[in-house]
């Protein structure tokens, strides 16, 4: 019974990260509008579906609660307002790299995230890194740097893109809410800020989302695009252990580099190659770390080595 859960876990947390990954596809049908526009109707559009499905899954006295809870804890308030503010900065970094023909830097900052949310863990939790995951910084380190250096300037993009969801991860462990309460919730904070935006448009005449109904539409599907991937994420990692997740979610950064370099051609150079193998491997060293195979192989070898005192 556990390993069918499993499967299913598996399969919702891939379809979860692949609907990430192919999500460039739909921004581009939006390149004719403004990127913040775009992030303002996400922000709304993402709010309005997610309280129809909060009452639709019954959960809308949940959710009061959860409100009732916020209001009287500044420090949860602070947190939550805190999430909010950086996964909309994510988004709209997000969106405004993919519609500025930069998919390949959104690719290598998700690619870079895991490794970020580890150096926070450390520095803000006080963790500890194993020799295996120290390496993994040296090769990403390594991998930024040569980016750096060929280009004349830092990834700043890629770098944005993986700090704010680090942050936004960090931000998450003191709210603790259910997913779906938690995406309503962070959309909620921001989404004042979203519709007075629209309103102002509105009045400057100077909204997309009147333009055509094929735009509204597009428009309004972004808050769809946006919650059914982190739903699915949600049933996903109630099932499957971590470290499955973190194999998975290499999904998502992939399939948007494949997209980038073949479906609009961005250019994909000598030192972008290079980047990415150091990337890569350091990916691997650090997944390897967290697995159970890691961890036998450090054991062993722990072993071996007292043997040989």
């Amino acid at each position: 019974m556990k390993m069918n859960e499993q499967k299913e876990g598996a399969i919702y947390a891939a379809v979860s990260y692949m609907m990430w990954g192919i999500v460039p596809i739909y921004w581009k049908f939006l390149q004719g509008v403004g990127a913040v526009e775009i992030l303002a109707q996400r922000v709304l559009w993402s709010f309005v579906f997610m309280v129809v499905l909060l009452v639709f899954m019954k959960k809308w006295r949940a959710f009061i609660e959860y409100v009732k809870k916020i209001i009287g804890n500044p420090k949860l308030f602070a947190a939550l307002l805190t999430a909010s503010l950086l996964v909309t900065a994510n988004w709209g970094i997000f969106i405004w790299a993919v519609n500025a023909g930069r998919i390949l830097d959104t690719s290598l900052g998700y690619y870079i995230n895991p490794l970020v949310s580890v150096l926070l863990g450390v520095i803000v939790l006080k963790e500890k890194l194993n020799k295996a995951q120290v390496m993994s910084f040296i090769l990403a380190g390594i991998g930024v740097l040569i980016l750096g250096i060929h280009f004349g300037t830092i990834p700043w993009v890629s770098l944005i893109l993986a700090i704010t969801f680090g942050l936004y991860g960090l931000a998450k462990k003191m709210i603790k809410a259910e997913s779906a309460i938690g995406l309503t919730l962070e959309t909620m904070m921001v989404t004042p800020l979203a519709l007075g935006y629209w309103i102002y448009l509105l009045f400057q005449s100077e909204s997309q989302f009147t333009a055509s109904s094929g735009t509204s539409l597009l428009l309004i599907g972004g808050g769809i695009v946006t919650a059914i991937p982190l739903l699915y994420f949600a049933k996903g990692a109630e099932k499957v252990p971590l470290s499955m997740l973190g194999i998975l979610q290499y999904i998502a950064p992939t399939l948007t580099l494949i997209i980038g370099v073949f479906m609009y051609h961005e250019s994909f150079t000598k030192a972008h190659l290079l980047a990415f193998i150091f990337i890569w491997s350091a990916l691997a060293v650090y997944t390897l770390s967290i697995t159970k195979w890691g961890k036998m192989g450090a054991g062993k070898w722990k072993k071996n080595r007292n043997i040989g005192a």
